[in-house]
């Protein structure tokens, strides 16, 4: 008895979030049965997870190492400010535009190893502290404000830039739900099968441990800001591509479920760690619920109370799981 008991802990501890998302669409299902399991509803819950699961990427990368990176979201808002004035400040083409966003980007990769790696900041602290610096030079170098075509600029003129037609197909089905599952594909293989991806695991596991067998932790810690900052800032050229415009902390809403989507899946199928299916599957039960309730008419300022709720219970079963 006492063994089947323990087996089906095991199996609700392996497969519950599975299980959960199995039951909501079931549930959404019944209670609207025209619309909810529609090709077009589907379609929305995994463009809408998207950003979130690019976002979420990020923040598991830096959970390899058992840090904890809270700057994703003004990351996110820094590269959307960065693309979007690119285009419709100074013109310029979209794949020079994106790629000088990325790489501009990882200057808040740069300070969070500065100050975690060398001076020894702790992680939460140092990501926070970078989350309000970057939050402030976002807002800063727009001024103040969105930006989109044919804005005003500060000294009176009207820009002439346009957002090119290409960039604006990324937030587009199936192409957003396309580079999703791309990112999600490539880090899960790198993680698992590479030896960079033990590495990390192999730091956050034991970084004595890890420095003793001669990994470079210091060095991998430094990838894994850097990784967890490439992500956030892919996430918010997504956000520009989707929204058209640059809107003030527009990759801030995108921090707690991305942080959920990353605590969640370290249950997924017993992994016991960060790793990206996982996250997927995080990010797909934080849509789901999310979806059904706005389609149950809950209002919109009531969603971050089920969010707040599903994070707190994904802490909750992660570190109760760790400390048994």
């Amino acid at each position: 008895m006492e063994s089947k008991k323990l087996s089906l802990i095991d199996f609700l501890s392996k497969w519950g979030t599975v299980l959960t998302i199995a039951f909501l669409i079931i549930l959404f299902s019944v209670m609207m049965p025209a619309t909810f399991l529609t090709m077009s509803n589907l379609t929305t819950i995994l463009r809408s997870i998207s950003i979130v699961t690019v976002i979420a990427i990020g923040v598991t990368i830096s959970l390899t190492v058992n840090g904890f990176d809270l700057s994703v979201g003004s990351t996110a808002t820094f590269a959307d400010a960065l693309v979007m004035t690119m285009f419709i400040w100074y013109g310029m083409p979209a794949f020079t535009s994106v790629a000088l966003a990325l790489v501009v980007a990882l200057t808040v990769a740069a300070i969070n190893a500065f100050l975690i790696v060398k001076l020894k900041v702790p992680d939460m602290l140092a990501t926070l502290a970078s989350m309000f610096i970057f939050q402030g030079v976002a807002m800063t170098y727009s001024g103040g404000g969105s930006v989109s075509q044919n804005m005003a600029r500060l000294d009176g003129t009207i820009t002439t830039g346009k957002v090119p037609a290409i960039f604006s197909k990324i937030g587009e089905a199936p192409w957003i739900i396309i580079i999703m599952l791309v990112v999600v594909i490539a880090v899960h293989i790198f993680l698992t099968y590479s030896k960079h991806g033990r590495y990390l695991y192999a730091v956050g596991g034991n970084l004595e441990a890890a420095r003793l067998s001669g990994i470079p932790v210091n060095r991998y810690r430094t990838l894994a800001y850097f990784l967890s900052t490439l992500f956030a800032a892919l996430g918010g050229i997504m956000v520009a591509s989707r929204v058209g415009s640059a809107q003030i902390n527009a990759g801030a809403g995108y921090l707690m479920p991305a942080v959920a989507a990353a605590y969640i899946g370290f249950s997924f199928a017993g992994a016991g760690k960060a790793n990206a299916v996982g996250t997927l599957v995080g990010a797909l039960l934080v849509g789901i619920l999310e979806n059904g309730l706005v389609m149950l008419s809950v209002p919109y300022y009531s969603l971050d109370i089920v969010k707040g709720v599903v994070l707190a219970v994904a802490l909750a079963s992660t570190y109760f799981r760790k400390k048994n």
